[in-house]
């Protein structure tokens, strides 16, 4: 098989990059022309400004609210904050009785009933159906009328639940409109009367047989139809935990023998509650054993989601009503950022400014690895705000200014790999490919650092740090991409350049000035150990007259600047042991039979 090139490869590396380029810009395009993409990150609280709204409680008459009510539902309420997109939301308690939820932007009203929904959803059993509208006083049944229990409720099902003034509160109760407000924190054990806001039906349901608190897991889709198809109904499907799963069982397995008996009779149905009203009560027409459950109904894809997300973080401990809503600027974070722009503008000239003087001409691949870095990174903080609603904050500026010096780090490490190779005396073609075998397990192990960091950053903060971490872990991906696809494929092109390839002193990569002796030196005469620690000129031997004037010489200063302190101990230590030699034996045949006499001995 032929072996590719290095050269296709680059340019074949440069080009997939290009490509890379060219689709995430479409993307981000396309989702501005047709979405609800754009152009600009969106920027968080800090920077941007937003809603501040303050919940109050939902409490009737005597209910005490305690801490630890309210610091659950802080928590709960952040969980499905954050489960929509790394939002930079600030939720907190005020007055240890209210909860202020700062949002950036403007909430949808999608995610103000998601903040203040207390989600306490519940399965209880249908005992009687009727129509939504309440009864006319002329049209409710006389006093003796009314049911009477004749015995004790043997089960949830059980029609002895229907007493007098529950019926009475059923035949009040409108579920059109005006709608009478259910009734908060019902009794679980006991009977309620609930509405369908969509089908406008009013129930009497028994007691709660399987509380929310056994979902394990709750997601969304496309309802499976009978026969495994996909429908057009989207459903959020449950996961029930091992009680809930053993309840269910015995629940359906009940209802199934109602459908059996009378396939009309409406204990058949299941209903399921969430903050009092019933958004579902479909006929159990199975028994379903295996704890998994779907709820179906009059699902927006949208609907569907926020139920989903609702149930999966679990419920509030108390219902809240938003009690006030205000806009809130950014002066502040205005004023903030553009102090961090100015510092990470003098961050990059000062860098730029070094790479130039340290690295000269290849100081420009520095530059441009550090434009194709940040144009790599804007894109992807471009889509991921549109996509999951990530919000640029200023600690995540922050991470973004840091990222710079990490980013030339991993171009210096390159650099100065190849560097070494041209001391040792390589050209420069050779010197790209082994400089970049031994820098990339630096950078990998650099990168390695940076995204555990930042991983473990994210997940144990809260806040605007995990933005910080966020933007750190992105910008070290980002780093690898363009070292791995932009910098090494670009450094392979120029080694093959005439300006770089032959070491123009202006290139950064000029063999005497690195202090560089060749392998080869022409006539029969090869290079000497100690000319690759010393740089000695001209093939002379240690301790010689020539030697000592090459010591001299621009390249053998440089060379000495760069050794190491273990370097420098050992040419110490050759020019101590060629001086010995050089005093101790004149004659070198003399030194020979020395030698001969001191190993026959």
């Amino acid at each position: 098989m032929a072996r590719i090139r290095p050269t296709s490869m680059a340019r074949r590396t440069l080009l997939w990059l290009g490509i890379i380029f060219i689709a995430l810009a479409m993307l981000l395009g396309g989702g501005s022309i047709w979405g609800q993409a754009s152009w600009a990150p969106k920027l968080a609280l800090d920077l941007e400004g937003g809603t501040q709204m303050i919940l109050t409680p939902k409490v009737q008459g005597g209910q005490s609210i305690n801490d630890d009510q309210l610091n659950q539902a802080v928590s709960i309420i952040r969980q499905r904050v954050d489960g929509t997109g790394v939002s930079e939301a600030e939720i907190s308690t005020q007055s240890g009785r209210n909860v202020i939820v700062s949002l950036p932007g403007t909430p949808s009203a999608e995610t103000r009933e998601l903040i203040k929904a207390s989600a306490d959803m519940s399965f209880r059993p249908v005992i009687t159906i009727g129509q939504g509208a309440a009864t006319p006083a002329d049209q409710m049944l006389p006093p003796d009328k009314l049911p009477v229990p004749t015995a004790a409720p043997t089960n949830a099902s059980d029609q002895n639940w229907v007493d007098a003034a529950l019926y009475k509160t059923f035949e009040t109760t409108s579920c059109v409109p005006p709608v009478t407000e259910p009734p908060t924190n019902a009794d679980p054990a006991k009977p309620v009367v609930s509405c369908d806001l969509a089908s406008g039906a009013k129930y009497i349901l028994g007691p709660v047989e399987v509380p929310g608190k056994d979902i394990s897991d709750a997601n969304y889709g496309l309802q499976q139809g009978a026969q495994g198809a996909t429908t057009n109904q989207w459903s959020v499907n449950l996961k029930f935990n091992s009680d809930g799963a053993t309840k269910f069982r015995e629940v359906t397995s009940r209802l199934n023998g109602f459908l059996q008996a009378n396939p009309q009779d409406p204990r058949a149905q299941f209903a399921i509650v969430l903050d009092g009203r019933v958004i579902s009560a479909p006929v159990s027409q199975a028994v379903i054993s295996d704890g998994n459950s779907s709820i179906t109904g009059n699902f927006t894809e949208a609907s569907a989601k926020s139920l989903a997300d609702k149930l999966k973080f679990g419920a509030l401990p108390i219902s809240f009503d938003i009690q006030s809503e205000q806009q809130i600027s950014a002066t502040l974070g205005g004023q903030q950022l553009e102090m961090g722009l100015l510092a990470g503008i003098i961050g990059l000239l000062l860098v730029v400014v070094y790479s130039l003087f340290q690295y000269r001409a290849l100081g420009f691949v520095t530059i441009f690895s550090l434009v194709v870095a940040g144009a790599l990174t804007y894109l992807a903080i471009a889509i991921l705000g549109w996509t999951q609603n990530y919000r640029l904050s200023l600690a995540g500026v922050a991470g973004l200014i840091v990222a710079i010096g990490q980013t030339a780090d991993s171009f210096i490490v390159y650099f100065e790999r190849i560097r070494d190779e041209l001391r040792d005396g390589r050209g420069l073609v050779a010197a790209v490919e082994n400089g970049w075998r031994r820098a990339k397990r630096t950078v990998l192990a650099s990168k390695a650092v940076n995204l555990l960091a930042a991983v473990v950053l994210y997940f144990v903060a809260v806040g605007s740090v995990r933005g910080f971490a966020f933007t750190l872990g992105l910008t070290a991906i980002a780093d690898l991409i363009v070292v791995f696809m932009f910098t090494h494929p670009t450094l392979q092109l120029l080694a093959r350049t005439r300006f770089f390839g032959e070491g123009h002193r202006f290139s950064g990569l000029d063999p005497k000035r690195l202090g560089a002796v060749p392998l080869y030196r022409g006539a029969g005469r090869f290079r000497e150990p100690m000319q690759v620690t010393l740089g000695v000129k001209g093939g002379a031997k240690p301790g010689s007259a020539s030697a000592a004037k090459g010591k001299n010489s621009g390249a053998q200063a440089e060379a000495e600047r760069r050794q190491t302190i273990a370097e420098r101990r050992l040419a110490a230590r050759q020019e101590q042991m060629a001086g010995s030699r050089g005093a101790g034996s004149a004659d070198p045949s003399k030194g020979s039979q020395d030698a001969a006499k001191e190993n026959k001995s």
